[in-house]
C-alpha cells in the first residue's frame, strides 16, 4: 500500500497573528500534535507526517497539504493547532479509503471544509 503523506510547513504562523521571533512557530506546534496522535489513530503506519521549511502560502497562516501517488493533492490554509490536529487526521481516514482521494465534500470535518485552498487532481500517468 503507498504511503500517504501529510506535508506540514514548520514555518507557518497565524496570519491574524504577529510571528514570534523565535520557534515555536503555529506550524512546528501542530506537527507535533499530529505526531503525538497519528500512532494512535493509524498503528499500521499508512500515513507519514513530513515536516517542510515552506509550503509557499506565508498569507495563509498553517499550511498543510495532503498527498498520495495517484491521488488528488490537497492544500488545507489558515489551520490552528489544536482544533486541525484531529480533523486533519480524520480527512486522512477518508482519503486512504478513496480510490482517487476524491473525498465526499459532507465527509469532510467541517473545521477542514473552509479551510481548503486547493484541491489538484491526480497526474495522469497513462
Amino acid at each position: 500500500m503507498p504511503k500517504h503523506t501529510l506535508l506540514v510547513c514548520t514555518s507557518c504562523h497565524r496570519s491574524s497573528e504577529k510571528r514570534p521571533d523565535h520557534p515555536p512557530f503555529d506550524g512546528n506546534i501542530l506537527l507535533e500534535e499530529l505526531n503525538s496522535l497519528c500512532d494512535k489513530k493509524f498503528p499500521d503506519n499508512e500515513v507519514e507526517i513530513q515536516p517542510v521549511g515552506c509550503l509557499w502560502a506565508c498569507n495563509h497562516g498553517c499550511v498543510v497539504s495532503v498527498a498520495s501517488s495517484d491521488k488528488s493533492t490537497y492544500l488545507f490554509v489558515n489551520l490552528t493547532p489544536g482544533e486541525s490536529a484531529t480533523a486533519l487526521l480524520d480527512f486522512m481516514q477518508l482519503y486512504i479509503k478513496s480510490a482517487k482521494g476524491a473525498v465526499i465534500w459532507k465527509q469532510i470535518p467541517e473545521i477542514l471544509q473552509s479551510a481548503i485552498f486547493a484541491h489538484i487532481p491526480p497526474q495522469n500517468n497513462s
